[in-house]
């Protein structure tokens, strides 16, 4: 039992890694870019434009928010305990305010900033629409509400820091003192000691549920 224990963690410390280095990667990736354009400011003004329009044409023009069908379906709950969307997740970056039919939601239209989430923490509540696009980059959103520990929160935050494509916050709507999230799944938790939150991370984190594996979890919104 304590070899196989050893040898997931070990995994996991692997993973981990390994997605820190590939972070890493594509900041480095990013300041290069950064440094070339600036050599042809004119010019990219200019295919700054052309870009901007062609996102707007490929996310068909949209403008709004609460359409009912962005995120039509309901959950289905697992022998494990993770519920997982059964519908309809539409993916469009949108301006306005999205009514979304969960919360915390765990997909749906979106804001094209995400929220940073290689391990941040927030103490402050986030907008709805930048975690969902972290959720699709792979990340997993840790949320609590007033009934949640002190201790719990604390723990929860310190586990948080240390896994790369997480983010958590306050979300004193939610159903239960402490939830898991991620893009189309959902559970939650009785605590930090809980193994359910070990196990939703090694699953959810940069998991097969995730429209856009390896998208950044850097570069985007804080409070």
């Amino acid at each position: 039992m304590g070899s196989a224990k050893n040898t997931s963690t070990g995994s996991r410390k692997e993973r981990i890694e390994e997605l820190r280095r590939a972070e890493r990667a594509r900041e480095r990736r990013n300041r290069f870019l950064v440094i070339a354009a600036s050599t042809v400011a004119v010019a990219g003004l200019v295919a700054g434009g052309v870009a901007i329009a062609r996102s707007q044409s490929d996310d068909g023009g949209k403008d709004t928010a609460s359409d009912s069908k962005q995120a039509s379906g309901h959950f289905v709950t697992g022998a494990d305990g993770v519920k997982s969307w059964k519908g309809t997740l539409a993916r469009n970056h949108v301006s306005k305010t999205v009514a979304y039919a969960m919360e915390p939601p765990v997909g749906g239209d979106h804001n094209q900033v995400w929220m940073n989430c290689n391990g941040d923490v927030y103490p402050k509540a986030v907008n709805n629409m930048n975690a969902v696009h972290s959720l699709e980059h792979g990340a997993v959103w840790v949320t609590y509400n007033s009934k949640a520990s002190e201790a719990d929160v604390k723990a929860l935050a310190a586990k948080v820091r240390k896994t790369p494509y997480t983010l958590m916050s306050p979300v004193e709507d939610q159903k239960d003192p402490i939830m898991l999230s991620a893009w189309g799944k959902q559970r939650t938790v009785t605590g930090a000691d809980d193994k359910n939150v070990d196990a939703f991370l090694s699953e959810f984190v940069q998991g097969k549920q995730t429209p856009e594996p390896g998208a950044a979890c850097t570069n985007g919104l804080t409070q």
